[in-house]
């Protein structure tokens, strides 16, 4: 069977399971689970005879001896011994449960899963299959697993102006299921089709991996926090598919929040999408007791200042896991750029310390979670002389008059082939300025209301032209997002005044 008819087969089977009211989500589970321990069976055959690791009874071969219920109790017992193992085995198990409650239709699974051999297919055909199904479930609102998505042009973007070398590592600190880690691999090994249909404009210059330099990027390049164990998993299973990690290894993911605690290790570069809002994605039991789910202000003694400010924390977490040379490409919703208090206070001390050299203004539109309006900030990380390092920061306006949704007008890479040309990471001291790339020196900027970075300048040319208005799809989804904002400022807000004992009644 080829590889897009296999592809049809497995879409096919999740819509029957979708009937059943098995989501996206739970499907990729099972698939991740049951995938794994496929290929942990062929790689236990001639001629690789790997050691997996898997407890013997509770192996691929366990599973296609049964069917019907014995095959649902022993898959139950299964999932529960393998998350008690160590390393990749027990990362990609940890907390696994059976969601297809049907055994028939989980004997139809796991008979589809054996009647193929997913070694011989291409990393590229198991990833895309694999891939396919994370976007699936993305564009699933009701699953919200699409806050754990950047649209693929804006990672590949980020990637062409960092330009990442081989043998340095790579971090991303809230890496949801690797699209950062994935577009990285595919800069450094060649591969990928976006590089091909854009050769002569991404400038992309480095020659094919010596077998040291493969290594390192399978084992030692990638290094990342998800702090959701379900995402997790899919990450790790995601990494795998594209050759990233060893079936009988240590994951490179860790099952962590990145923010509790200095970093163990400095990288290279650090590519973000850090997680929008100011709520902690912990649970955390407060002095009576009870859940609470709010705000947690992290105390570092790294980091700058103290906020409960999710995106604050992580810029400064960011910064202290750079390298001296060290680079970062991060998204950032605006708050982060104009925000008074600690917002203030820390982009004061990273135009003082870093070299803050390139924003790019994000339109909206491009998002699964509504309103947000973001930023793409590329820095570098301070000198060890310690002397103000910003010069200057170049803006780069993709908003303004620019429309985009996730269905009718998506957001492509040739989109941002400008913004790329403009970066031009082959010499960023040589830049010419455009209608929308500008120059803002550090004196000017400095000296804005609370050292504000939120910098426009281009006139919205709608505003004066009406028979040049946008589709009214687009129209509507930023009305929805300009509300959707205003009513996150107002919950910020509230959220932030005190709260004062009610009196008792008279």
């Amino acid at each position: 069977m080829n590889s897009s008819t296999l592809v049809q087969k497995v879409w096919n089977f999740c819509n029957t399971l979708r009937d059943d009211g098995v989501g996206y989500g739970d499907y990729l589970e099972q698939l991740t689970y049951l995938l794994f321990l496929k290929l942990a069976h062929e790689y236990a055959q001639d001629p690789y005879n790997r050691d997996t690791h898997i407890p013997k009874g509770y192996d691929w071969a366990s599973l296609t001896s049964r069917v019907g219920e014995p095959l649902e109790a022993h898959y139950l017992s299964t999932l529960h011994k393998l998350g008690e193992q160590s390393g990749m085995l027990g990362a990609i198990f940890f907390n696994a449960q059976n969601k297809i409650q049907d055994p028939a239709k989980l004997s139809r699974l796991v008979q589809m899963i054996d009647a193929e051999n997913w070694i011989s297919l291409e990393a590229d055909a198991k990833g895309d299959l694999y891939e396919g199904l994370l976007q699936k479930n993305a564009e699933d609102t009701k699953s919200g697993a699409g806050q754990y998505f950047t649209p693929r042009a804006i990672i590949q973007a980020m990637v062409a102006c960092l330009r990442p070398q081989p043998l340095k590592t790579i971090a991303d600190p809230a890496c949801g299921t690797g699209g950062f880690f994935l577009v990285a691999n595919e800069w450094l090994s060649g591969t990928g089709k976006w590089l091909d249909d854009n050769a002569v404009w991404l400038g992309r210059d480095l020659p094919k991996l010596n077998p040291k330099q493969k290594r390192f990027l399978r084992d030692e390049t990638f290094v990342g926090n998800e702090i959701v164990p379900n995402t997790r998993r899919l990450c790790l299973m995601n990494l795998f598919l594209h050759n990233i990690g060893e079936l009988d290894g240590q994951p490179a993911i860790d099952r962590s929040d990145a923010l509790i605690s200095e970093p163990k290790r400095k990288v290279d570069y650090v590519l973000a999408n850090p997680p929008f809002g100011k709520k902690s994605s912990m649970t955390i039991t407060n002095d009576a007791g009870e859940e609470d789910k709010g705000s947690l202000t992290y105390e570092r003694q790294d980091f700058w200042e103290t906020t409960s400010n999710k995106q604050l924390n992580f810029l400064q977490h960011i910064v202290s896991m750079l390298k001296v040379d060290g680079k970062a490409a991060v998204v950032l919703p605006d708050n982060v750029l104009f925000e008074g208090g600690a917002g203030e206070k820390i982009r004061r001390k990273l135009l003082e310390t870093c070299d803050v050299h390139t924003i790019l203004r994000l339109p909206t539109g491009i998002f699964y979670a509504q309103g947000v309006k973001a930023n793409v900030v590329f820095f570098d990380n301070a000198r060890k002389d310690g002397r103000v390092h910003t010069k200057g920061i170049w803006f780069y306006d993709l908003r303004t008059n620019k429309h985009f949704t996730l269905k009718t007008r998506q957001l492509k890479l040739d989109d941002l082939r400008d913004f790329v040309t403009c970066y031009n990471a082959a010499d960023r001291q040589v830049r010419k300025a455009t209608d929308r790339f500008k120059f803002f020196s550090y004196e000017e900027l400095i000296a804005r209301d609370k050292a504000s970075l939120d910098v426009f300048w281009l006139k919205d040319d709608s505003l004066d032209n009406l028979d040049d208005l946008p589709s009214p799809d687009v129209l509507q989804q930023e009305i929805i997002e300009h509300l959707e904002v205003a009513l996150a400022v107002f919950r910020d807000v509230a959220a932030s005044l005190p709260s004062f004992p009610q009196k008792d009644a008279a």
